[in-house]
């Protein structure tokens, strides 16, 4: 099992990064090198509790499609998602959102298992880890922008 933990301070009230991070819309635009796109389910808009989403990109130069619920959601401090279907063996993302001064604290918390064993594992290890990193940060990075200047950085 891997894990990935990510802090990210935004200067924005915590309903506004909340909301951000639950942005269908927003998360295909700080997505577009993979080409991601909510193809069923909640496509657009704000996700709810119990609703799903069924997700379709191109990682590692194939397409595949990822379906997630929102499992759990206590507004405006956090919600996860897990995987449904998709190319992992588990997937749980928590969004925790905490209030400190003018700021709010983002933070990450993925939890993820490739299939097949051992060899899952080594690619986790020396790959997919790293990459999950990058892709998470990307899309924090435009949640932060998009807070914090009204805008959403392309």
């Amino acid at each position: 099992m891997s894990k990935i933990i990510l802090n990210t301070t935004i200067q924005a009230d915590i309903h506004k990064v909340f909301d951000l991070a639950r942005d269908i819309d927003l998360h295909q635009k700080s997505t577009s090198k993979t080409n991601e796109k909510a193809i069923a389910g909640r496509i657009s808009g704000l996700i709810e509790l119990n609703e799903t989403v069924i997700w379709r990109a191109k990682h590692l130069g194939f397409y595949q499609t990822h379906q997630s619920k929102i499992i759990e959601m206590e507004k405006p401090y956090r919600f996860t998602d897990v995987m449904l279907k998709g190319r992992f063996k588990s997937f749980r993302h928590q969004h925790l959102f905490k209030k400190e001064g003018q700021n709010t604290i983002m933070t990450d918390i993925l939890e993820f298992e490739s299939p097949f064993g051992i060899i899952g594992q080594l690619f986790n290890y020396f790959f997919l880890k790293n990459y999950m990193k990058k892709f998470l940060l990307e899309r924090n990075k435009m949640i932060k922008n998009t807070a914090e200047n009204n805008r959403i950085n392309s």
